[in-house]
C-alpha cells in the first residue's frame, strides 16, 4: 500500500535523508513532513499513520542528535514523556474488558491500602480521568524517588485527596502512571510495564517499552531542549499546579539518565517512535483488533470515549474534555473534525490520535522539543494533512 521514500532535504549545507514510505494518497503529509524540517525546526523525527488498521504513513528522517552526526534510522526511539499515558491507559481497559477490572469500582477494591486518608470513594475511573485528587506527591520528590516504584505508591496511598473525587479534573503528569500502574499490578501480579510488553507490544510487534534494557540504550535519539520560554504558569508553592509540579525535573538530561531509563514510570518516560505507537494504539480506533490481534472488544473501545470530566483543569490552567485515559476534541483543543476522537501528547510535542470515526490512528515523534501547548505546530501540521488528505479520498 505504501510508495516507498528516499528524498533529500538541503538544510543550509546539511543533507538529510528522509525514509519510509507514504501512500500516494496521503502525499501531503509526506510534503508537511518535510516542511517541519525547512519551516518548523525539526531536527530528528518520525510520523505513522494506519487507516482501517494497516499503515499508510511511516516515515523518519533527521538526526539523533544536535550536532546531526547520527542519522535517525529506522529502529530509533525516544522518551516520548506523556505520550505513554495512552499505553498505560489501553492496560486498563483490556482489563476492564476482560472482566478483571471495574472502572466504577473504588481503588481500594483493588488496592486496599488506598482507602487511607478518607479515599474510600475514590474509583478506578477517576484515575483515568485526571480527577482522582491526586495529581502530585506529599512534598516534592527527587528523580531518584520517582523511580522507586514502591515509595511512589506508598505516598499516593497514604495522601488525602487535594480536592473531591470526580468533581473536577486536574492533569496528574506524573502520578498517573503510578496509580493506574499499581491497579494492574495488584490484578495481574505483574508491572505494567511487564503487562504492556506481554499483553500489548509482544503480539503487536510493537517497539514500545516502559522500562528500558540497557542493552538497547544504543538506539535512544538524545532529546533537545525547546527554545521556546516555557508557558507561565501560577506556580505558587502552595497552589495546586505548584504542588503538582514541585520538584519535578523532566529535563532532556534527566531523560538521558541510566535510572530514569529503566525505571518504570507509565504518565512520562515511554521509549518509542511513531511506529510502535500506532502499532499499539491502532486496535482503539479499530473496535479492538488490529494487525491480526484482538486487543479488546469494540464495546471495550467504545467505554473509552465516555466523556468524564469537562471544565478548566486545575493543573494546566486551561478547558479539557477528559474521557477514559484520553482527551476528546474541544474549543481549546480542536485536535480533530471528529467528535469521537481520543488523543494525547507528551512534553515537547509528540502526539497520539486516535479517531475511532475515521478509523484512523497517527503519531507524531521527535527529539527537538518545544514548549507548546499540545500537540504543537509540528505536530498539528501533521495532523491537519492527514485530515485533508482523507478529505480528498473520501
Amino acid at each position: 500500500m505504501g510508495a516507498s521514500l528516499e528524498s533529500n532535504l538541503n538544510l543550509g549545507r546539511e543533507v538529510m535523508d528522509v525514509h519510509g514510505y507514504c501512500d500516494e494518497r496521503f502525499a501531503r503529509v509526506r510534503d508537511v513532513f518535510v516542511e517541519n524540517f525547512t519551516d518548523r525546526g525539526d531536527v530528528g523525527a518520525c510520523f505513522a499513520v494506519s487507516l482501517e488498521g494497516e499503515f499508510v504513513v511511516d516515515l523518519w528522517g533527521g538526526y539523533q542528535d544536535a550536532a546531526r552526526r547520527r542519522p535517525w534510522q529506522k529502529d530509533t526511539i525516544v522518551n516520548v514523556y506523556s505520550s505513554t499515558k495512552p499505553m498505560a491507559a489501553i492496560c486498563a481497559l483490556m482489563l476492564a474488558d476482560r472482566g478483571q477490572l471495574d472502572l466504577e469500582a473504588p481503588v481500594a477494591n483493588y488496592w486496599p491500602e488506598f482507602a487511607h486518608n478518607g479515599k474510600d470513594r475514590v474509583l478506578v475511573k477517576h484515575l483515568m480521568s485526571h480527577s482522582a485528587g491526586l495529581p502530585g506527591f506529599s512534598r516534592a520528590f527527587t528523580t531518584e524517588e520517582l523511580c522507586d516504584w514502591d515509595f511512589c505508591c506508598s505516598d499516593l496511598a497514604a495522601q488525602a485527596t487535594w480536592w473531591e473525587a470526580g468533581k473536577q479534573s486536574g492533569y496528574h503528569v506524573i502520578t498517573q502512571g503510578y496509580l493506574i500502574g499499581e491497579v494492574v499490578r495488584r490484578i495481574t501480579g505483574q508491572s505494567i510495564g511487564q503487562y504492556f510488553k506481554t499483553e500489548v507490544a509482544d503480539k503487536l510487534g510493537a517497539d514500545f517499552h516502559i522500562g528500558m534494557d540497557p542493552a538497547d540504550f544504543g538506539r535512544i535519539a538524545d532529546l533537545i531542549a525547546a527554545a521556546e520560554p516555557t508557558p507561565l504558569l501560577d506556580l505558587d508553592p502552595d497552589s495546586i499546579p505548584g504542588r503538582a509540579l514541585a520538584g519535578l525535573d523532566l529535563s532532556p538530561e534527566t531523560a538521558a539518565s541510566t535510572g530514569w531509563r529503566q525505571a518504570e514510570i507509565p504518565a512520562g518516560n515511554g521509549h518509542g517512535n511513531a511506529r510502535s505507537i500506532v502499532r499499539a494504539q491502532t486496535a482503539m480506533a479499530n473496535s479492538g483488533s488490529a494487525f491480526g490481534v484482538e486487543l479488546l472488544s469494540a464495546a471495550g473501545c467504545a467505554k473509552a470515549l465516555e466523556l468524564q470530566t469537562e471544565g478548566l483543569d486545575l493543573v494546566v490552567g486551561i478547558p479539557v474534555k477528559y474521557a477514559l485515559g484520553f482527551a476528546l476534541p474541544s474549543a481549546k483543543l480542536p485536535v480533530s473534525p471528529n467528535a469521537n476522537t481520543l488523543f494525547w501528547g507528551g512534553k515537547g510535542g509528540s502526539t497520539v490520535m486516535v479517531d475511532t470515526d475515521a478509523r484512523v490512528c497517527s503519531s507524531y515523534v521527535m527529539n527537538q522539543m518545544d514548549n507548546f501547548m499540545m500537540p504543537g505546530p509540528r505536530g498539528q501540521a501533521l495532523s491537519d494533512a492527514v485530515y485533508e488528505s482523507l478529505a480528498v479520498i473520501s
